[in-house]
């Protein structure tokens, strides 16, 4: 069976600094019409960082949308359309932790929410760090500390970690370096 839906028509609902929403008529697979409604967003990185013992370099930030702090990796918003994902995971770490790697890797790309979130996040490895000077964006506030790794994946599978970028980076490392 044939499962694409295909666009009738589009209106923007709301066009942000950010993120553009846009509320879509479509055809589904039996030809009848139904809605969408989209969050546009420009892609994101989000770097796992390994310390020489195998410390994740971490942010906590507060979140606002859930009105508390997360425990998350590095990580922020691709600054322009074709942004290379690659340099703007280097960037993001840099920025947020001070930290360059020696090593650096992809994991591979997530949709965090396909049914509504129209947004890639690029996740990458970085080890063998060197620490430079942390350059935090004017509106940034976060706190880095070490988490061990197995603390980390313990912390994930049980949970505790809700940060989909964060777990799905624990996790596909964990598989990788087999830690």
């Amino acid at each position: 069976m044939e499962l694409t839906e295909k666009t009738l028509s589009s209106q923007t609902m709301f066009d942000g600094r950010i993120i553009h929403v846009r509320r879509d008529v479509i055809e589904l697979p039996n030809g009848k019409e139904a809605f969408r409604e989209v969050v546009d967003h420009p892609g994101g990185v989000a770097v796992l960082a390994l310390d020489g013992e195998n410390n994740v370099l971490t942010v906590t930030q507060y979140r606002y949308p859930f009105g508390k702090q997360l425990l998350e990796i590095p990580a922020g918003k691709l600054d322009h359309p074709g942004e290379d994902p690659y340099a703007a995971g280097l960037r993001e770490l840099k920025e947020e932790t001070g930290a360059v790697p020696g090593v650096y890797q992809s994991l591979g790309r997530i949709l965090p929410s396909p049914g509504c979130y129209a947004e890639t996040l690029h996740l990458y490895l970085a080890r063998d760090l060197k620490m430079e000077d942390q350059h935090l964006d004017e509106d940034e506030f976060l706190n880095v500390e070490r988490v061990p790794f197995a603390e980390m994946v313990r912390r994930c599978l049980e949970g505790e970690i809700e940060d989909a970028k964060t777990v799905a980076a624990v996790l596909k490392a964990k598989l990788l370096l087999n830690l």
